[in-house]
């Protein structure tokens, strides 16, 4: 069972509050990962709110992240061209390792000469998780007919600077697509997610990576370290 009750030891809760999960032979915890709220915001993100497939160019920030490393797999999965960015050496490796073609680290350069070089013919899709100038250079690398899925602007929850985009005039001549979307939007397409998530899963197509933190008395550093980037892969505590 699955809850949206927060952070305890235990809950009680009526029925109708709780989802009872599939029997897919996953790990409990891959129901907090790639089977749970940041492999579904992947999931959907990327093929409905995108409208990505298997011929495009596609750019995710926070690819070292828990809906950025699953989308780099869906997306491999799917057949696509995947350019990651993610920020120092290890964070780029474990992109790699997740099949990224290119790997940018944001922390080497400036985004849009990084963005350029990595993908010279443009892209078809980013799926963004950062806002600020990740989305700047996603503009002005964009394709005629580019698609945008905005997931998050982690860059700019704690800034209290407004964010300004130079490139953003692009969407204009490129015709491009940028919706917005949250996970509760595809509460009632979740069997299909978890058919091709588990299915993955099974066959090592998608693989799970976690930071784990011990103890519930730690789950605010561990939520604060989300924004730090202390995470790769998914941020779970162990309680």
């Amino acid at each position: 069972m699955s809850h949206f009750a927060g952070w305890r030891d235990e809950a009680v809760l009526p029925s109708k509050a709780v989802t009872k999960l599939p029997e897919l032979g996953a790990r409990p915890q891959d129901f907090l990962g790639n089977l749970g709220v940041p492999g579904a915001t992947a999931y959907f993100g990327l093929l409905d709110v995108a409208q990505a497939k298997g011929d495009d160019i596609l750019f995710v920030s926070a690819a070292a992240g828990a809906v950025g490393s699953a989308v780099v797999q869906i997306a491999k999965a799917k057949g696509m061209i995947v350019i990651g960015s993610a920020g120092g050496k290890d964070k780029c490796d474990f992109v790699r390792f997740l099949g990224a073609d290119r790997v940018i680290d944001y922390k080497a350069g400036p985004i849009l000469a990084s963005l350029r070089e990595a993908a010279p013919d443009g892209i078809d899709v980013y799926f963004d998780n950062v806002g600020g100038d990740h989305l700047d250079a996603a503009f002005a690398r964009t394709r005629l007919h580019a698609r945008i899925a905005l997931c998050g602007m982690i860059a700019g929850y704690n800034s209290c600077e407004p964010q300004a985009f130079r490139y953003m005039i692009r969407m204009i001549a490129m015709r491009v697509t940028m919706r917005g979307f949250l996970y509760g939007d595809y509460v009632s397409g979740l069997d299909e997610f978890y058919r091709d998530m588990g299915a993955w899963l099974a066959r090592g197509a998608v693989k799970s990576h976690e930071t784990v933190v011990e103890g519930l008395e730690n789950m605010p550093d561990a939520f604060l370290g989300l924004f730090a980037g202390a995470n790769t892969g998914k941020m779970l505590v162990r309680v």
